[in-house]
């Protein structure tokens, strides 16, 4: 089996699953150091959070790509299995993109788009991913056990008082988060405020978010890092002065629809009950006060 992951979530999945060594190909933002990379993107690299959501409103507007497929590369990893998205078209290749390369190239390669809206999809995208990759039974241990420390979590945040939490999702300008992101703070014992279950993230007025009055603010831009995080938090703080503020890895554990999130519930479930949960390994999650 040859795998070309075309998201950085499937290559997440891929291995975690422990089949790594089938990755024949993967995205410039994937953890797989030495497999050849076949996608790229065509964002201008050193933007600030404002002039990055101005490039990709141009992008949009022109119907112009936010990503390079390089179908000769593509070729040359000659896969058996291509994993693709139709979620977000600002986050990864589409899969129409691939598939429109793929007649180009007359490959027969089996294509399994993964765009889980929920957790639950989320772990469902576990399994087929296994299932395509030929190893079911990888599949039903990874999510068994992912089950598993979700439950723990459940079960430690279980009486304790729901604090109201806004998570941003980009901070220049702000957005509320979509998706999987509202299903995060709630499984972490947490009211999630101004999110669109499984939608889209979305713009939001400063005055609006501020009216909320939220009891915690989770600064979480997409794509972005901890340490990137903490470095938008001081921004946010001036809207937010009383506050408590936390700064999480949003590319790895928020926004990225893969195993990750499910360390992403257990690190803002610390984050917001810090008795009630062991501290998570550093570089995911800091609270700012």
């Amino acid at each position: 089996m040859r795998i070309a992951s075309l998201l950085p979530a499937a290559t997440e999945i891929v291995t975690a699953l422990g089949l790594r060594d089938t990755l024949a190909a993967v995205t410039f933002e994937c953890a797989a150091p030495g497999v050849p990379v076949v996608v790229d993107t065509a964002l201008p690299p050193g933007l600030p959070p404002a002039e990055i959501d101005a490039w990709v409103g141009e992008r949009v507007a022109a119907g112009l790509p936010m990503y390079e497929l390089d179908r000769a590369a593509l070729a040359a990893a000659d896969p058996d299995l291509i994993l693709t998205q139709d979620l977000c078209r600002v986050c990864a290749l589409p899969a129409g993109t691939v598939a429109d390369a793929l007649d180009a190239l007359g490959s027969d390669a089996e294509v399994v788009s993964v765009d889980p809206h929920t957790v639950d999809e989320v772990l469902a995208a576990i399994t087929d991913v296994a299932r395509a990759a030929g190893d079911p039974a990888a599949g039903e241990r990874l999510v068994g056990s992912l089950r598993e420390r979700l439950a723990e979590v459940a079960r430690a945040v279980a009486d304790r008082p729901r604090p109201r939490t806004l998570v941003l999702e980009w901070t220049d300008p702000a957005y509320v988060p979509g998706h999987w992101v509202p299903e995060l703070v709630r499984r972490a014992g947490a009211e999630p405020l101004a999110g669109i279950d499984g939608g889209r993230s979305v713009a939001v007025a400063w005055s609006a978010l501020t009216a909320l009055e939220p009891e915690v603010v989770v600064v979480a831009p997409c794509g972005f890092g901890l340490e990137a995080a903490v470095a938008q938090a001081a921004g946010v703080r001036d809207r937010f002065p009383d506050v408590p503020l936390v700064a999480i890895d949003s590319a790895a554990y928020v926004v990225m629809g893969g195993p990750n999130l499910v360390g992403g519930v257990e690190a803002l479930a610390w984050a917001l009950h810090p008795d009630a949960l062991p501290k998570p390994p550093p570089g995911r999650v800091v609270r700012l006060g």
